[in-house]
């Protein structure tokens, strides 16, 4: 997918482990913090029911769209309004053409976030796409939005377009690993022509699953599961703030580019987890509050929290156990940190 803080894409082989071992190889489980969904994915994979939310409206339509999916959508809706001609299973790939033939629009993209745009704010031109790829940004995202206000696609078709234009944006877009800011000048993929490319779907356990949007803390009440992953953020920094544009993306919106690097307001997303004064309180109310009886928690010696403060939180719980995984640590060239970390994997068994 790309480069998200704290994937687990590498981990993946640990957690299943720790999964089968806990519940067996069935049962229902909820992975609420899902952020690009490669363990709610791999889960499903695996034969569980699935239950896996996140906060971030670009984690959503990730999870609808690697979970909820068997095969691609009819997109009856624009076949019924002359938009795309019938011609079944290929109906996807067909839209996609359509929103890759789009003409260019001199909009919101454009403005904010190429460089040949006037930000609203009067800031120096961003350099986040070239100004070609964000003028098809806007047409296509523009595009998708006038289907959904005109009823053409449903709410799984919308999630599925928006994945995969998601997808697109992350081959081109100029950034050193997050959206926090752009490069100052153009990286050699970030030259390439967007082009939204059809994913592939799973076909294998393709029903039962759940998505939803929200807060884990808010959430978690509404949940039963036989086990529940957390991967919390470990570390001050924001997803709501370094992933600003593939919310934007994700929403449809046109909310005010703030500061040289286009920050949208994300306050509404901001996650306790992310600070020390209140993380361990949102660790409780969740195991407080959902329907469930083991909790497996990933966890970095990186993070805001030692793993004696969170032993000792989840101790109040019931049992607990950690796993200790030495993994390789991404690293800048000139990191003075050390090329070997910890990774935690913390049962609680209440």
């Amino acid at each position: 997918m790309y480069r998200y803080i704290g994937n687990k894409t590498r981990l993946l082989p640990h957690i299943m482990e720790r999964v089968h071992q806990i519940i067996g190889d069935s049962g229902t489980v909820a992975d609420i913090m899902a952020g690009t969904g490669s363990v709610a994915l791999e889960l499903r994979k695996s034969g569980y029911k699935v239950v896996a939310s996140d906060v971030m409206t670009y984690s959503y339509h990730h999870l609808v769209s690697n979970l909820l999916f068997s095969a691609a959508p009819a997109f009856r809706g624009l076949i019924d309004a002359g938009i795309v001609p019938a011609n079944g299973a290929s109906t996807y790939t067909i839209v996609l053409d359509y929103l890759n033939a789009l003409e260019g629009k001199e909009s919101f993209f454009f403005r904010e976030f190429s460089p040949d745009g006037k930000p609203l704010n009067g800031t120096p031109a961003r350099k986040y796409f070239t100004s070609s790829n964000a003028k098809k940004i806007d047409a296509i995202r523009e595009k998708i939005n006038e289907w959904i206000n005109a009823g053409q696609i449903s709410p799984e078709e919308e999630s599925l377009l928006k994945h995969t234009l998601i997808m697109a944006v992350n081959e081109v877009a100029n950034i050193s690993g997050t959206y926090g800011y752009f490069l100052s000048e153009f990286k050699k993929n970030s030259l390439d022509s967007i082009i939204l490319k059809p994913i592939e779907f799973n076909k294998d356990n393709a029903k039962g699953h759940i998505v939803k949007l929200g807060f884990a803390e808010n959430l978690a009440g509404q949940i039963t599961a036989d086990l529940c992953y957390i991967d919390p953020p470990y570390m001050k920094r924001q997803y709501a703030a370094n992933y600003h544009i593939l919310e934007t993306i994700a929403r449809g919106d046109f909310p005010e580019a703030i500061g040289k690097s286009g920050l949208r307001d994300w306050w509404d997303q901001h996650s306790k987890l992310c600070t020390k004064t209140r993380g361990l309180q949102s660790f409780e109310k969740i195991i407080t509050d959902m329907h469930c009886d083991n909790f497996l928690v990933s966890y970095s010696e990186d993070g805001l929290f030692t793993l004696e403060q969170l032993t000792a939180c989840f101790e109040q719980f019931g049992s607990v156990d950690v796993q200790q995984i030495d993994y390789n640590r991404f690293r800048s060239n000139d990191s003075r940190l050390p090329p070997k970390l910890k990774e935690y994997l913390i049962s609680v068994e209440r």
